[in-house]
């Protein structure tokens, strides 16, 4: 039997620990039958449990919504994934598919295929008064319509505030006022085996709630998003709850239920939540820019190994080692070097390279931090000023990506986007967005195709694509090389 643990004050592993006593007393290798009033008193410690599950319900569930977005694209149907009750499935739509490892239905070849309005759901949780939402970018960002339902089932249309796909959370914001919020937390004073509880609509049931503990912290390198934290717990998650809040048992948001691990596209007992103190700098850059702009030190680094600890000197495994310094960047202009092993920036130890990734990219640039590194076997002290991170001054402002004249919106080929869509080891941006009735519409580009190459000249970045699509003159053609599978295929658009 398994005997859960919470570093909790709410009391429930002490009634827990009572109420396991019944099962022991009903099993054969029980000594003796439980008393009467042990049994009475067992009984009454899961009546105070789902008294206290319930009051975190009714605190929370008024400041969830329920997310619905819509887009129009040009294709014939791939599918639905099954639905309670009749109706559209959430996220049909091929990017939530492959993010929930759904194999797409094969159709056969009938021409050309007529534009239809794909649908998909998702979640997210109020964080104002005056309504802005936090939600997951997979959710939001690429949707031409996002409605917004509350709980008593009225209706809002939803504005796209803020997007950043590298952690996967957007903003979004409704016209409304005086509505409930949810309280946000301390998602580093979470511990493994806390009680935790997911909200949120899981295949559009809406307002749902789940409970169960945190089975790890500090997932990264899960290959969801280009910056990961990740909350594991085991509270049930499935499509649909992206966007909505993990709570803690005082009902205060502790992460953003994000994914899950599946092979059969549900719930399988373990899920991903972003930790809300990540959240909240993305949250306020969000909201002020519509972007999020990182910090860059210009440093290749990898975990320490039991043999590289050794052959480094070093006393235990415990730091970021050092396996390149980048020319001219603000690593190199404090003094780092090849071989130094990062133990502490800005006072906090560096135990993982996730960790200290996102320590680095979450500071402001141009902030000044100190850094305590171990070289040739002795500390030393370096003050660096932190940069920022090359290609993220203009990626993700509100519409970050538009051009207007051909009617797409594309975003960066992150790591997740380039093993979903098949485009390891290729360059380019991805279109995530087509304007019905556009001159890119009307072309046939579909959001997932992969832009290589504009007017002959190879982009790597949403700037870039932009720049060039600019330098074509006003009712000049811009010829775009893009990449769908396996198939390459040039189109010419007409700049209008």
């Amino acid at each position: 039997m398994r005997i859960l643990h919470s570093a909790s004050s709410s009391g429930l592993p002490a009634r827990w620990m009572v109420a396991i006593l019944i099962v022991l007393a009903a099993s054969p290798f029980s000594l003796q039958p439980l008393s009467v009033f042990a049994q009475e008193e067992a009984i009454e410690s899961l009546r105070q449990t789902g008294e206290a599950f319930r009051a975190v319900a009714k605190k929370v569930t008024p400041a969830v919504v329920f997310v619905k977005v819509e887009k129009l694209v040009k294709g014939r149907s791939t599918g639905e994934i099954p639905f309670p009750f009749g109706g559209q499935g959430p996220f049909d739509d091929d990017f939530f598919r492959r993010f929930f490892g759904i194999p797409m239905p094969q159709q056969p070849d009938q021409g050309e295929p007529p534009q239809q309005r794909r649908y998909g759901q998702g979640s997210g949780f109020i964080i104002s008064p005056d309504g802005f939402i936090l939600t997951n970018h997979h959710v939001v960002g690429d949707a031409d319509k996002v409605t917004v339902q509350m709980q008593d089932g009225s209706e809002f249309t939803a504005k796209v505030v803020g997007n950043d796909p590298r952690s996967d959370v957007a903003v979004i914001k409704i016209d409304a006022a005086n509505l409930p919020v949810l309280q946000l937390g301390d998602s580093d004073a979470l511990e493994v085996g806390d009680w935790v509880l997911a909200v949120g609509s899981p295949f559009g049931l809406s307002h749902s709630i789940t409970a169960g503990i945190v089975s790890a912290k500090g997932r990264s390198s899960v290959g969801i998003a280009d910056y990961e934290n990740f909350i594991q717990t085991d509270a049930a998650i499935n499509p649909g709850n992206s966007g909505g809040p993990l709570v803690d048992v005082d009902g205060r948001v502790v992460g953003m239920n994000t994914a899950i691990f599946s092979r059969s596209g549900g719930y399988m007992g373990i899920g991903f939540a972003i930790p809300i103190n990540m959240i909240k700098t993305i949250r306020d850059q969000l909201i002020e820019h519509g972007s999020v702009i990182r910090g860059y030190l210009g440093v290749a680094i990898q975990n320490l190994t039991s043999e590289l600890a050794q052959s480094f000197n070093l006393e235990g495994q415990k730091g970021a080692l050092v396996a390149g310094v980048t020319k001219d960047s603000p690593a190199e202009k404090s003094g780092l070097k090849q071989g130094d092993v990062i133990i502490e920036f800005a006072g906090k130890p560096v135990t993982e390279i996730g960790d200290f990734r996102n320590q680095v990219a979450m500071t402001p640039p141009g902030t000044e931090k100190k850094m305590t590194v171990v070289r040739d076997g002795k500390r030393q002290t370096l003050e660096v000023t932190i940069g920022t991170l090359p290609g993220e001054e203009e990626e993700g402002r509100k519409e970050p990506s538009a051009v207007s004249e051909l009617g797409l919106t594309v975003q960066p080929l992150t790591r997740e986007l380039a093993q979903q869509l098949g485009f390891v080891g290729e360059e380019g941006v991805i279109v995530s967005g087509v304007s019905p009735g556009s001159a890119a519409g009307e072309a046939g580009i579909r959001p997932g195709f992969l832009v290589q190459e504009v007017n002959r000249r190879p982009v790597k970045t949403p700037a870039e694509f932009r720049q060039a699509v600019a330098n074509t003159p006003k009712g000049g053609t811009v010829l775009l090389l893009l990449r769908d599978g396996e198939s390459s295929l040039y189109v010419a658009l007409e700049m209008e």
